[in-house]
């Protein structure tokens, strides 16, 4: 499957979008190593498009582990549950933070937190480092959180 091209425009918009903000860990894309990315919510070969209500704007790792995937399982429930969508989902009705851990608080946010790996060890000491300098949640991911 041919990858589809995103102009620079379109890149350009989706970022300024998320205010230069992981879109489902809320990192700043500042405060991150490898940066950011555009993610496809739905992917290519899920049926989602290159329209900007299916772009998210992700960090490396939040965009390496969602993959293409686009939902996951609960085993104790045995039910198939998608992902959050920055697009149609309230961050802050699916997850909170809790000192450095994001805890999710649905199913939607139960599977998200895993796939993506949000409480992995090295994510939780790159959240806590920034916490410390007082660089996370900044204020734009403050916002998202309450809205």
């Amino acid at each position: 499957m041919e990858r589809p091209y995103l102009n620079q425009e379109l890149r350009r918009l989706v970022a300024k979008r998320a205010d230069y903000l992981c879109e489902y860990c809320l990192i700043a894309e500042h405060d991150t190593i490898l940066g950011c990315a555009i993610d496809h919510v739905i992917s290519i070969k899920h049926g989602g498009s290159s329209n900007i209500d299916n772009l998210a704007y992700c960090c490396v790792y939040c965009n390496r582990f969602k993959g293409s995937d686009i939902g996951s399982i609960i085993l104790g429930k045995k039910e198939f549950y998608r992902f959050y969508h920055p697009r149609w989902d309230n961050w802050g009705e699916h997850f909170k933070l809790n000192d450095s851990t994001i805890e999710p608080l649905t199913n939607i946010g139960q599977v998200t937190a895993r796939i993506l790996g949000f409480n992995d060890r090295p994510r939780l000491l790159e959240r806590q480092l920034l916490i410390d300098k007082r660089k996370y949640p900044s204020p734009s991911a403050i916002r998202r959180m309450n809205t």
